[in-house]
């Protein structure tokens, strides 16, 4: 394990407890979360360090990493991935005029970047996990390990980071490295979960986004901002993932031995309450590069 004596986004050292959260996908570890009052950052805090952190991810529960459909939550998943990456589609069209080059960090194994080379753009990828890649690249996607790989510096008119931000160790390192790769005019996207949630604020600790030690960071709208702005991004806008509170709230309810019917209503619920607040269980940002005076 490996602790930090200061935020990793703004480097303050006046961290405070926040909570303990408990690693229901493999270890059942325990796992302290600590803020940032400086910043609105939430870190686990002591953590995995890179070495260590790839047990955590075995699972076959894991679903980003594979194509299986094992359990009902992992059905639900798969059904419900065909129709927001067509809405994730739909969006870099929209923001883009449909066309360009396309840099998707943590492809997984390459569901995204797939629907958009058959869509007409110029697509790559990168992936830390050794299986997820290999499944990306047999589908004849072009998949690097890591971004230090890509010799690309400003070429890419759209980057996006689905739900992978938090499981960064070095935050403004690596954001400092996605921004060099993304197009002076480009578009940078980044999906993250959102623990100022009516669900996050109603699960607590067993709130299942929390998914310690695999989730480094938790974000607040206010954290996230903070964040892009010492990498010179900024926020110019940002869309809800909705169905992120049910999914969410299905594993949350799985953590507390709940049920389908708890989820369903708190999903709708949490919802329901971020159409007044904008705070919605988990957040694309919409960014772009600061332009300089």
């Amino acid at each position: 394990m490996e602790s930090l004596s200061a935020c990793p986004s703004c480097a303050s050292k006046t961290l405070v407890p926040y909570l303990q959260a408990k690693d229901w996908l493999v270890t059942k570890e325990t796992f302290t979360l600590v803020l940032c009052p400086a910043c609105d950052l939430v870190f686990t805090n002591p953590r995995p360090d890179e070495n260590q952190i790839g047990k955590y991810y075995q699972s076959e529960e894991y679903v980003s990493h594979t194509n299986k459909s094992a359990g009902l939550i992992g059905i639900l998943y798969q059904q419900v991935r065909a129709h927001t990456l067509n809405k994730k589609l739909a969006l870099i069209t929209k923001l883009n005029n449909g066309e360009g080059t396309l840099l998707d960090v943590g492809c997984a194994t390459g569901h995204f970047l797939e629907i958009c080379k058959k869509a007409g753009w110029q697509v790559q990828g990168t992936e830390p996990d050794a299986g997820a890649r290999q499944v990306a690249i047999q589908k004849g996607l072009p998949v690097a390990e890591t971004i230090e790989e890509l010799q690309t510096q400003g070429s890419f008119t759209v980057v996006t980071l689905w739900h992978v931000l938090e499981h960064m160790h070095t935050l403004r390192a690596s954001l400092q490295k996605i921004a060099a790769l993304l197009a002076p005019e480009g578009t940078l996207i980044i999906a993250v979960p959102n623990r100022r949630s009516a669900d996050a604020m109603h699960y607590g600790a067993d709130w299942a986004a929390y998914d310690v030690p695999r989730h480094l960071s938790h974000f607040s709208q206010a954290a996230l901002s903070r964040l892009a702005a010492q990498e010179g991004l900024a926020v110019v806008g940002t869309r809800p993932m909705v169905f992120d509170a049910f999914y969410v709230a299905m594993l949350s309810e799985k953590n507390r031995g709940g049920s389908l019917l708890s989820a369903l209503q708190q999903g709708v619920a949490s919802n329901a309450k971020a159409r007044n607040t904008g705070e919605y269980s988990s957040l694309m940002y919409i960014l772009k590069k600061e332009k300089k005076v």
